[in-house]
């Protein structure tokens, strides 16, 4: 947060973290950190940029949202 008490300061955060817990953290024991960190990576790699759905990107994933961006750029 950049002002105390300001919660929309970090409202992407936020939101992030909210679905890191309930798609993918919650309900789950790790064996160790490094399984966690593992599967946190995965989830954001494998899941959260290239393949989830967002809202505010048309119903585009990062990924797709970005190589429309730059193609529309680019003029091509």
């Amino acid at each position: 947060m950049n002002r105390r008490g300001n919660c929309h300061d970090n409202a992407v955060a936020e939101s992030f973290f909210s679905l890191l817990k309930s798609e993918r953290v919650k309900r789950k024991i790790y064996k160790d950190r490094e399984q966690a960190r593992q599967d946190i990576f995965d989830y954001i790699e494998m899941f959260y940029n290239p393949v989830r759905r967002h809202g505010n990107n048309g119903g585009l994933s990062p990924v797709d949202f970005e190589k429309q961006y730059f193609t529309k750029l680019s003029g091509v």
